[in-house]
């Protein structure tokens, strides 16, 4: 009978972010993640043997990892949280307030209730650092030292561990040794990531590959240009042109594996998954087996939307004698893991994810076929969206594989030896984003980033060519040109230009420039003066705007005319995405108000049609109630509405147990088949008072 192959293949990956000229961190995350991610999602497969998958590891964050575990990375974050609270400077118990409240305040925050109750109060501050440190004291700034890392500790530690499980427990008023504590645990977890990884690859239940040892867009590297195969209407900066860096990321990223991981990796998920021709010619020449990348990719390359029966095989590509297998992620699948189930119950979230694997596989089932399935995704940035980070859902997801007879989970490898391969000639240069390079070139922003590192570049060159650099010492030219890869890596530009925001993004993009700046003090040639000024420009925030009048639209789906809803509130959120991409905006602009009788509220939709539902949930001071509006169907009792363009409601002030002159809150869902797609406001309610007409009149 034909079978279901489950290709599970996580990316762990963070930013290199140590500054090599000062030894110190200029960021937690890749000590965060260590703590919950990297560890726990290996061992949970532990409880499960029969789960085979591939863990694909970015050497840079491999190197960082071992520095905590050996206790030798210099991380101002951490020395600031183990810094007894009555100790701190003014300056540093700034810097505790500012960066450490950088959690996902419903799943992570919130989950521990002392730290919920403290992010509520720095936030009613407003930033004003100095009088909330004094509202704290010192106690509540070292409670917020020992739950800010806490917060990050993996599923397993907390049930396994008696002594965090005590910290846990306290809840409020650490002492300093509970402090000390909380930083030996952190340690001793960070030394259990790679043990891990190496012990369940040499029982043969995991699998690990490597991305280029910095994670650049390889094909970028080979020859920025061809992102206007593409973009062909994109603004492209001056050519990069140095396919010997995308060899040389490539060889470390290799050798590192094979003397930290055990054995050299047979398989590569170049960053982003990015891919052209000339990328795959360099590593099937260094010797790499398989590649993987996302289905858009494949599309492009065959000309036709790639479905399920294009999807769910493997590819040889082939081209000048050398060879290569790929595989190309199923985009939808991969998605709902990311970025919907978080919103659902565990358990029916893995359910309803199988169900969804069965349905497209019966296709090629009635072939006669088996279905490899891919699975690719973030490994670690999904999880602090999910309630208990996601382990319920893995946990259930697993089980009922393991206990299933038509389905099983394997390696990449093994998927490649039990399904037969069909054969291309060419790949479509593109990544795993839009079947393009977008996100790292053709923006301002970005741009400017490639001028200065094609500068850099340029100057290692000329310098190393040179009597000067004949005399310069061995050890600053490789510093320079280490430098050069690290500035090299993707995650510089992930922030660059309009797509992704994070409170970091100053951060990034200083890290970006003292990589460049550093690689010109290692030449002893003095940095350029445009790297010392910001890439960055103004971010755009979300914008919300009460209501300034009584406002009476026409109830139609339609811009019946601009008055209509002059006067009315405005809300619209920030719509840029975060370390994981590939969140649908669907709601463009709320907008809401009332005549003193009834409320209004008209969201602008894009790409939604009617098999959409909208769920509106409201508060006042004596009801809370839900309203469901199926986009093709009848609205709740007592409410009116209408969608064509727009999406407009009516509903009497009373039926939420509202009324003029006190406050009326509401967010809005928007559902498909069962599933949320969207929320706005993401975070809290969106609140307004229904004034009286009279007084606007």
């Amino acid at each position: 009978m034909p079978h279901t192959y489950l290709v599970f293949v996580w990316h762990m990956h963070q930013p290199f972010y140590k500054d090599l000229a000062t030894g110190e961190y200029q960021l937690p995350w890749t000590r965060m993640h260590a703590l919950k991610d990297y560890y726990g999602m290996a061992a949970v497969l532990e409880d499960f043997p029969t789960i085979h998958q591939t863990f694909n590891l970015v050497p840079s964050m491999l190197v960082q990892i071992d520095e905590y575990a050996r206790g030798e990375a210099r991380d101002p974050f951490l020395r600031v949280a183990l810094k007894p609270a009555e100790e701190l400077t003014p300056q540093e118990q700034e810097f505790l307030l500012k960066y450490f409240f950088q959690a996902e305040p419903g799943r992570v925050i919130h989950r521990y209730p002392r730290y919920g109750e403290l992010y509520e109060q720095w936030r009613a501050a407003h930033g004003h650092f100095a009088a909330l440190a004094r509202q704290f004291g010192p106690q509540g700034l070292r409670d917020l030292q020992v739950l800010s890392q806490l917060a990050w500790f993996d599923e397993i530690i907390l049930e396994k561990d008696p002594e965090v499980r005590q910290l846990v427990a306290k809840q409020r008023n650490y002492s300093l040794e509970d402090q000390a504590l909380m930083g030996r645990k952190q340690r001793e977890i960070c030394g259990m990531v790679l043990p891990v990884y190496q012990r369940l690859a040499a029982a043969g239940q995991i699998e690990l590959s490597v991305t280029p040892f910095y994670h650049p867009i390889l094909p970028l590297l080979c020859d920025s240009s061809i992102a206007s195969v593409s973009q062909p209407t994109a603004s492209l900066p001056r050519r990069f042109h140095y396919p010997q860096d995308a060899r040389r990321q490539m060889v470390d990223a290799i050798a590192y594996a094979e003397r930290h991981l055990g054995s050299k990796p047979a398989g590569m998920w170049p960053s982003e998954g990015s891919v052209s021709d000339q990328a795959l010619s360099l590593a099937a020449d260094l010797g790499v087996q398989w590649m993987a990348t996302d289905n858009g990719v494949l599309g492009a390359t065959l000309q036709t939307l790639a479905g399920v029966r294009e999807t769910y095989r493997p590819y040889l590509w082939h081209q000048h004698g050398r060879e290569m297998r790929l595989i190309f992620r199923d985009h939808f699948l991969s998605d709902l893991i990311g970025f919907v189930y978080s919103r659902m119950d565990g358990r029916d979230a893995a359910h309803h994810f199988l169900d969804r694997v069965r349905e497209n596989a019966r296709t090629l089932h009635a072939e006669g076929r088996d279905a490899l399935v891919p699975v690719i995704l973030d490994g670690e940035n999904a999880w602090e969206h999910y309630h208990l980070s996601g382990r319920p859902f893995l946990k259930e997801l697993y089980r009922l594989i393991s206990e299933s007879g038509d389905l099983s989970a394997v390696t990449v490898s093994e998927a490649m030896s039990l399904v037969p391969a069909d054969e291309i000639g060419h790949i479509h240069p593109g990544s795993w984003i839009n079947a393009n390079f977008d996100i790292w070139i053709g923006h301002e922003e970005d741009n400017q980033a490639w001028e200065f590192l094609l500068d850099a570049r340029e100057t290692y060159d000329r310098i190393v060519n040179s009597d000067e650099g004949a005399a310069l010492p061995q050890q600053q030219k490789e510093l320079a040109f280490e430098e050069l890869l690290i500035a090299e890596g993707s995650d510089w530009c992930w922030w660059y230009g309009p797509h992704h925001h994070s409170e970091n993004r100053p951060e990034f993009d200083k890290l970006f420039r003292e990589h460049l700046a550093q690689f010109y003090r290692a030449l002893n040639l003095a940095p350029p003066e445009a790297l010392s000024r910001p890439i960055l420009r103004v971010a755009v925030p979300a914008f919300q705007q009460q209501p300034s009048g009584a406002i009476e639209p026409t109830i139609d789906g339609e811009v019946t005319s601009y008055f209509e809803w002059l006067g009315a509130g405005v809300y619209s959120q920030d719509n840029r995405q975060g370390a994981m991409h590939g969140r649908t905006t669907h709601i463009q602009e709320i907008r809401y108000g009332s005549d003193g009788e009834h409320w209004f509220l008209r969201v602008d939709l894009e790409d939604c049609d009617a098999g959409a539902e909208i769920r509106v949930n409201t508060k006042s001071e004596s009801l809370s109630r839900e309203m469901r509006f199926p986009l093709s169907g009848p609205a709740p009792k007592g409410a009116r509405y209408a969608f064509g363009r727009i999406f407009e409601m009516a509903a009497p002030l009373e039926m939420m147990g509202a009324h003029a002159e006190k406050p009326l809150g509401f967010q809005l869902s928007l559902w498909r088949d069962g599933l949320p797609l969207e929320a706005a406001p993401v975070q809290g309610w969106i609140e307004f008072i229904p004034a009286d007409p009279a007084e606007w009149e």
